[in-house]
């Protein structure tokens, strides 16, 4: 046992990730090189013709420019947002803990599920929104929210930065917790005002809570599906739709294609997480 040293505790991780991260990525690229009709049967090798089909797409361009306004705003307002909540909840006020508890509901419900109930809200006939909005003689009369990409996106944004709230918030509310009260202490010795404290002491001990809800967030949100597909399906068309979106549309016409898609998913995902952290030195010291 000991010749063997951690493999035997290793081990386990090992081969959960071997399942669920290496080999359905292996299965997806070779997917994306094959020729397979919508039933499934497999025709035969496409070559490079899936990719080839994938970027002469027309709505490629409008789908990447969307996931980058979405991924960028979702993300920047819900580390903006939890970072103030975070914030809050680390004072000492009354009903605090209830407050706390309040924050979790939207985490604890599947994400699906708060869509569905603000797809609900939005609806054009019955929804809660319109009819409020009429009775107080904001709008002349039921509006369709997520029926034109224009209202439809920044709903899309709305509810996304909702459901992310909880993890984020609580990430920042354990780093804050982390601080040391000696530390601010000595700035008061020091002679710091409450802003220069903040800037110059907690935010640097924050930055690993910081970096963790950050990646992890551009995770989520980039491959964001219950979201958009709860709310729009990604239309009309494909002009609400995400590259996991899209990816998932193309599956009903070309599961070859959709493949494709998902390789370059993929791909876009480990160079934005690589490029942040090097970007944000993550294992340098502060």
């Amino acid at each position: 046992m000991a010749r063997l040293g951690p493999l035997p505790w290793i081990a386990p991780a090992v081969v959960l990730i071997l399942l669920v991260v290496i080999w359905p990525v292996q299965e997806m690229v070779r997917t994306s090189f094959l020729r397979i009709s919508t039933s499934g049967f497999v025709r035969g090798s496409a070559g490079f013709d899936k990719y080839r089909k994938l970027f002469d797409e027309p709505d490629l361009a409008t789908v990447l420019g969307w996931t980058v306004v979405w991924t960028v705003a979702v993300v920047a307002l819900t580390m903006v947002i939890s970072l103030g909540l975070a914030q809050l909840f680390n004072q000492q006020f009354p009903g605090r803990r209830i407050t706390r508890w309040a924050l979790i509901a939207p985490w604890a419900a599947s994400v699906l599920m708060t869509t569905i109930g603000f797809k609900w809200m939005l609806d054009r006939t019955a929804g809660v929104l319109n009819t409020a909005l009429t009775d107080l003689g904001l709008i002349d009369g039921p509006q369709d929210w997520l029926g034109d990409p224009a209202t439809a996106r920044p709903w899309m944004i709305l509810i996304a930065v909702f459901v992310s709230l909880p993890f984020t918030t609580y990430t920042l509310l354990a780093g804050l917790q982390t601080v040391p009260g000696e530390v601010y202490e000595a700035s008061k010795v020091d002679g710091t005002n409450r802003w220069q404290t903040y800037w110059l002491i907690t935010l640097p001990l924050l930055r690993p809570a910081l970096l963790v809800g950050l990646v992890i967030n551009l995770i989520n949100v980039f491959n964001s599906f219950p979201v958009i597909w709860g709310t729009t399906q990604g239309g009309p068309g494909s002009t609400t739709a995400t590259s996991t979106v899209f990816a998932y549309q193309l599956m009903n016409t070309d599961i070859g294609e959709s493949a494709a898609m998902s390789v370059v998913n993929f791909a876009l995902v480990v160079v934005m997480v690589l490029a942040f952290l090097k970007v944000s030195r993550w294992n340098e010291e502060s």
